[in-house]
């Protein structure tokens, strides 16, 4: 018996499914787990199991199933697993950059298109010996009908795997306009792993275009390579996921990392010398100011320092600085001496080096944004 039901490229297929389902239950498993992105992860895998198993099926000619599965079904669980693993992958990141991302039903607008694609496999009837058939040159309106649902596959995809850099990017940003140092190291996998699925997915673009004005030799060839680039993309996440992803939402200021709080009480010298460098020395002005650069100005163990500001004033390192450079900023925009300062001016003038940092601090701790605060102190100001 020498007939191979699988080469080497449906083997590739194979291991991918089998590993996203190992990798799906090892997941589950893990202890810290427990998140929205554990969760997430779970059903990204699963949804590549899903599509990869499929599309096995649907162009391997060795085997075959029951015919009401091969024939009806399948259509709508590779459609399905096409049109979700985007959603999947993009609300993965969100959850790992987000702090309180909620699974509510405002997420159900992620299985529009999934409902799309699956609206047309039922009206038109579409069964796998027709999707394999997609690129006849009759433009019957099921032809068009199928074409349309892989387009839609292929796009969809790559548009999310976009917003998820795009979502990671903006997590840079507030992390930069909140602190002035923290760990590069969890964020740049998560990037280099967005960057991952962008060009994976993006290749399957390609990959369906040219199939359309090509020969399906070359079709054939490049879509090989798709499940090759899927293959590593899991064993990458795999890595990823095991390695970085439980301490990404954990990201603080590197600095933070210091702040170890010893179990006796801060010494009375100790919490002078904090507070003579905040009330009299004015350190906090300093912009990018961060617990070495303190602890080194008032000549104290950086840990001490941290000891103080957690055990004395009940609060970490850039919460205390943050709220002198907010009462500093308060008393700038309540001076009617200082009305021509624009906000710009008076929060560099306190020690903020990012205006959405300033905004977010101010609102939190004063309950209304500098605008509103300088318009009630002026006021107040001036009837008295």
């Amino acid at each position: 018996m020498k007939q191979y039901i699988f080469n080497i490229h449906d083997v590739v297929l194979l291991m991918t499914a089998a590993e996203c389902l190992l990798l799906a239950v090892f997941q589950s498993i893990l202890p810290t787990r427990a998140r929205h992105d554990g969760r997430l992860l779970s059903a990204f895998l699963l949804i590549i199991a899903v599509a990869s198993a499929c599309t096995l099926i649907l162009w391997n000619d060795q085997f075959s199933l029951a015919p009401w599965f091969e024939q009806t079904l399948l259509p709508y669980l590779l459609y399905s697993a096409l049109l979700l693993k985007g959603p999947a992958i993009y609300l993965y990141v969100c959850s790992l950059t987000q702090r309180k991302l909620t699974l509510d039903r405002r997420l159900a607008i992620h299985l529009l298109p999934a409902l799309l694609g699956l609206a047309c496999i039922a009206v038109f009837g579409i069964s796998s010996s027709d999707l394999r058939l997609a690129t006849d040159t009759e433009q019957s309106l099921p032809t068009l009908a199928i074409e349309f649902i892989w387009d839609l596959a292929s796009l969809v995809p790559f548009v999310y795997a976009a917003a998820s850099l795009v979502q990671i990017r903006r997590y840079r940003i507030a992390l930069k306009d909140e602190y002035s140092h923290y760990s590069e190291v969890e964020l740049t996998w998560l990037s280099a792993l967005a960057w991952g699925v962008f060009i994976s997915w993006g290749w399957t673009m390609v990959v369906h275009v040219v199939a359309k004005f090509s020969s399906d030799i070359v079709a054939d060839y490049m879509g090989i390579a798709d499940n090759y680039l899927a293959f590593i993309l899991i064993n990458a996440f795999f890595a990823y996921s095991l390695t970085y992803a439980h301490q990404l939402l954990d990201t603080k200021p590197e600095e933070e990392t210091h702040e170890t709080v010893s179990e006796e009480a801060p010494s009375e010298p100790a919490i002078t010398k904090v507070r003579h460098a905040m009330d009299v020395d004015k350190i906090y002005l300093k912009k990018n100011l961060n617990l070495e650069q303190f602890s080194e100005r008032i000549d104290l163990p950086p840990k001490e320092v941290s000891g103080v500001i957690n055990k004395h004033f009940g609060t970490n390192f850039f919460e205390f600085v943050n709220s002198y450079r907010v009462e500093a900023a308060k008393t700038l925009l309540a001076d009617p001496e200082k009305a021509d300062m624009t906000v710009l001016d008076v929060l560099l003038e306190s020690g903020f080096n990012s205006k959405s940092a300033f905004h977010r601090f101010f609102s939190r701790l004063v309950g209304m944004s500098p605008t509103e605060y300088r318009k009630q102190a002026l006021a107040a100001e001036a009837s008295s």
